[in-house]
């Protein structure tokens, strides 16, 4: 395996006023004035609002076309996703695919994200354990992944889990109760929230693990008739 690309000289931190919490160190001092994907990507793998970029690999920005349809958003990267610099191309990304495909979706119509751009991870062993990001960690990656949206502009959009569903939808959002429900948005005309594939994959209950899988796919496929 190639070794990894040495990180960015480290930038200085910003502050932002009148977001989440004013004062919270945040990434939006670094987000470009006219943005591209490109131009985001290129700001972000320098980005050092919080903490997590430390013990991070890289930056692992959002992946697909502006103009994509549909933007699917999780929660942070994984191992695979740290050491390879894409989004989803660990297991959780194989199923994810599998569920598009189930649903009838073109990949190419797909751009996806996740809320925070760096994998938190504790070391157990010779592995790295995923760590949920907290809740300066994600506000602090927040004008990314809105700014992400803002380019893209999707029809749809899915929030994969607990954490990018309240990143987006508000932190009194229950991903538990609010399941497959359209909901307003101003970023898009349509979006939604599912579970994390990830929480499929932990399952250890075969049966179990196959509803929740089918339940799943019948959520994605939810977004298919908002992307003509």
């Amino acid at each position: 395996m190639a070794s990894p690309p040495d990180k960015p000289a480290k930038q200085p931190r910003g502050e932002v006023s009148g977001g989440p919490r004013a004062g919270i160190i945040s990434a939006a001092p670094l987000i470009p004035e006219h943005p591209t994907l490109e131009s985001l990507r290129s700001a972000a793998a320098a980005c050092h609002a919080c903490p997590l970029w430390e013990k991070a690999t890289r930056t692992v920005f959002g992946e697909g076309e502006a103009g994509a349809r549909l933007v699917l958003v999780g929660e942070q990267p994984g191992d695979e996703e740290d050491l390879s610099g894409r989004p989803f191309v660990g297991p959780a990304g194989r199923l994810l695919d599998r569920g598009l495909a189930e649903a009838g979706i073109d990949r190419r119509q797909v751009y996806v994200t996740n809320a925070v751009k760096h994998f938190k991870w504790t070391p157990k062993g010779k592995r790295r354990i995923h760590e949920r990001p907290n809740a300066r960690e994600v506000a602090a990656c927040q004008p990314w992944l809105l700014a992400e949206l803002a380019v893209v502009r999707p029809q749809v959009v899915v929030c994969l889990g607990a954490t990018a569903a309240q990143t987006l939808f508000g932190k009194s959002f229950k991903v538990t109760e609010r399941r497959g429900e359209l909901v307003p948005f101003p970023h898009a005309p349509f979006a939604l929230a599912t579970v994390h594939p990830s929480s499929i994959l932990r399952t250890r209950d075969d049966e179990q693990r196959h509803r929740e899988r089918l339940q799943f796919f019948a959520d994605l496929a939810l977004a298919a008739p908002h992307l003509a």
